[in-house]
């Protein structure tokens, strides 16, 4: 694990510049991982992933969840969207597979219709 210290830099404008970082102090959490094949790509991808497809998730916005319950929800719909019913050209030939599919969870690609379905039960 990874945890980076920030603290306030006081010449930098406090709206838009981001925290200092004083430093980072890494806690090895279980296991034995080969720390040359640690990284955080596939994370950093997906978080953002997540802030380009989510408003909400986009810095200086209004567009905020008011309940965690509703946060849950709109996260819950944008990766059941984006991994059982858009199909994606890294995956297999271009626009024919989902990562559900390529990973052998789903037979074809979910319509929105579905996904609706679901929010039903």
């Amino acid at each position: 694990m990874l945890v980076k210290l920030y603290g306030i830099d006081p010449e930098a404008d406090h709206r838009y510049s981001p925290a200092r970082c004083l430093g980072s102090q890494v806690t090895r959490i279980s296991g034995a991982p080969d720390l040359a094949e640690v990284g955080t790509s596939h994370v950093e991808r997906q978080n953002l992933t997540m802030r380009m497809g989510m408003r909400r998730f986009t810095r200086l916005t209004n567009a905020f969840s008011r309940k965690v319950e509703n946060l849950a929800a709109a996260v819950s719909l944008h990766f059941m969207y984006y991994n059982f019913a858009r199909p994606h050209m890294s995956v297999a030939n271009p626009y024919s597979m989902t990562p559900a599919m390529a990973a052998g969870v789903s037979d074809h690609v979910w319509k929105i219709e579905e996904i609706v379905a679901l929010l039903d039960r």
